[in-house]
Parts: structure tokens; sequence; C-alpha cells
């Protein structure tokens, strides 16, 4: 395999033009006819991923989060960006990303977050529009708990079946209440929460909730919410990503379980701890 193969394939499975038009996705670098037998998947190319990759000897990482979003001016070795660049040309490591183009694919980043809880007839938040429709793409996935459980109990099991991480999982709604369908989202996801408060779920869980919004769609009589760290709701796409290229191309696949969560510690007041 070369990386001009693996790209094309990736390129397929995650069609470009189903990104959002503010993203950045695809090859950001490296040689299309470089040999490729050893891949690292990462959700976030910083300096700890980019050393394990050349430790491994990886010859391709693929990233879910864009390295290049936002334009720059520099890719001098002094910036944050610039000295990722160039350490991945001089270790001749390739880089693509798959970022609001995986989210929509089904199978996509909102499956494997939804297969953790084990989730059964899964079907899209927010579906695509058009014919995309048909082929189950679209935003987010709403399931069923095989049992149900009060939110209390779903709280933990996420926290179980979640990679973890300092900033764990928080619940917002009454403790008691029980739980049957879920709506999930991997990543930042309170731009949903009118769509998890129409499809009627029972609970939402998604990345990067905030106090305003959490609070008004709880008064507003919105479902239980629960916010995870957003390196832990999209971690789990990586071992989908790594099987499939395992399976179909024989490459040797690493899945990187560095915490690139930027929160590192947490603690709970020993009043919350003894009395919650």
């Amino acid at each position: 395999m070369t990386v001009r193969s693996l790209v094309e394939a990736l390129d397929a499975r995650y069609p470009r033009a189903w990104a959002e038009s503010w993203d950045r996705v695809g090859l950001v670098l490296g040689d299309f006819d470089v040999p490729v037998q050893r891949v690292l998947c990462v959700v976030d190319c910083v300096p700890e991923t980019v050393e394990q990759a050349l430790a491994i000897g990886a010859d391709l990482i693929v990233a879910h989060h864009p390295l290049l979003l936002k334009p720059v001016s520099s890719i001098a070795p002094d910036t944050f960006k610039g000295r990722i660049i160039h350490r991945l040309i001089r270790g001749d490591v390739a880089l693509y990303t798959a970022h609001t183009n995986a989210d929509v694919a089904n199978p996509g980043v909102s499956d494997s977050l939804a297969a953790r809880l084990g989730l059964t007839a899964l079907r899209p938040l927010v579906p695509a529009e058009g014919a995309a429709a048909g082929d189950g793409r679209g935003l987010g996935r709403i399931g069923e708990l095989p049992v149900p459980l009060t939110l209390t109990e779903l709280t933990s099991l996420a926290a179980s079946r979640l990679p973890a991480t300092a900033a764990g999982v928080r619940a917002a709604g009454d403790p008691a209440q029980v739980i049957r369908t879920i709506a999930v989202c991997g990543g930042a996801g309170d731009s949903f929460l009118p769509a998890a408060t129409r499809a009627g779920v029972d609970a939402y869980l998604c990345a990067d909730l905030r106090h305003h919004p959490v609070s008004e769609h709880l008064a507003s009589g919105g479902p239980a919410l629960l916010d995870v760290a957003h390196w832990a709701s999209e971690r789990p796409w990586l071992d989908d990503v790594a099987s499939w290229l395992r399976e179909e191309f024989g490459v040797d696949v690493v899945v990187s379980d560095l915490d690139t969560d930027p929160w590192t510690v947490h603690s709970a007041s020993e009043e919350k701890e003894n009395h919650p």
C-alpha cells in the first residue's frame, strides 16, 4: 500500500464532499508514492501523538481533528503548527484528516460512540438532506438501551464504557429518571439540543456542554443530558477505522490511547462526594 492508495480508500469511505464547507479534510501533507506499512490513528495531531507516530515507525497518521482548520500565514518552526509540520516532514510521516465527513458517515463517529453504550435500532439525530438520508447518513445517532437505566446508572455506564479522562462524565437532570432512549453525538453537541428535544429521547450524550444552554434546555422540558470529554466521545471511532484498514488493506494499524483532552485534573469537594 502507498499513501496514495490509502488516501483514495479513505476518500471513498469518507468523501470530502460530505464535510462542512468550513472544514478542512483529506491529505494534509505527505508524498503520495511512499509505501505505508504502519498507520497511527489519533483524535488530535499534536506534538505528543506525532512523537508516538515516529516512535512506532508509522508512515501515515489518520486524524479526526484537522491540523490546519484555520488559515495560517507561516509554518515556521517556531510556531506550534509549524513545529508539527516540520517534524512530520522530516520523519516522512503523511497526515490525513477525516472530520465532519466522518461525523455524517454511516457508519461514522457517532455510531462508534453508540456502540460503546450498547445502543440498538440506530438512526440519525439530524438526518442528512436529500438522497443521502436514504443511506442513513447524518449527524448524531438515536438508539435504545438494552435495558432501562436510571440517569445515575446510565452515567456510571458511560463512565465505564468510554475512555477514562480527568473530566469524567457528568449528568444534568433527575438522577432517578428512567432512561430508555438516548441520542448521542461525538464531539461538541450543544447545537443539537433542540434536535434531541424534538426527537423525544429520554437523554442526550455529547461533549462540551455549557452552563446556560444546559440550564435553559432543562427548564424548557428537554431530555436529561450527559456531558463527556470531547476526546473520549470521538476516541471509539478510531477502533472502527483501524479494524477497517487492517481487514481491507492488511496494513499494521495502531490506535493512540494518548489522552489529548486538555483537562488534566478533576477534584470534587468532600461535601459533594459524601452528599451527592
